[in-house]
């Protein structure tokens, strides 16, 4: 992994995604590399001393990219939790796409949630939204429209077959 000598910040972009994590920000970007095209761990940085929730030497800032977004782990405690307020939406072309990403995040430690929301197992927020799902809800026509939502609000990972039934009428 390359290493900056100007410090964590290693992406060409002005904005980066910034996460808290209790202490496994490496795994988490290992996780999202293996799981994500256009992810990579790209670095990792160790604490140069001791600080309240971890000793010199542990790893302290990494970068990494989700699906080609710029993203920085801090390992640094408990005292922040991650929420439903923030979260990666996923667009998945296929069942088998929605299916393969909605298993990894919840599995090892992973839960499901309603309407394609699930979270792993550093309690990060996921939407994995097919984009017939999506294109339902954006339907010109307001009862389907109305169907894709009421359809959708009835579970947890997208079923695309049902989705495009509803949206059919």
């Amino acid at each position: 992994m390359p290493s900056n000598p100007n410090g964590p910040e290693q992406h060409d972009g002005k904005a980066t995604i910034c996460l808290w994590f209790e202490g496994d920000a490496e795994g988490a970007a290992r996780f999202y590399a293996d799981t994500f095209p256009d992810s990579e761990l790209t670095a990792v940085h160790h604490a140069p001393s001791d600080y309240p929730d971890g000793k010199a030497g542990d790893a302290l800032v990494v970068t990494f990219t989700v699906l080609g977004l710029p993203c920085i782990g801090i390992n640094g405690g408990a005292q922040f939790r991650h929420s439903e307020a923030f979260s990666f939406q996923v667009a998945t072309d296929d069942q088998e796409e929605t299916d393969r990403y909605w298993d990894a995040i919840t599995s090892g430690g992973g839960s499901p949630s309603q309407c394609g929301w699930c979270k792993d197992r550093w309690g990060i927020s996921w939407q994995i939204t097919p984009r017939a799902l999506s294109g339902g809800i954006a339907d010109p026509d307001p009862a389907a429209r109305k169907r894709v939502f009421e359809a959708m609000m009835g579970m947890t990972k997208i079923d695309i077959a049902a989705i495009k039934a509803a949206r059919m009428g």
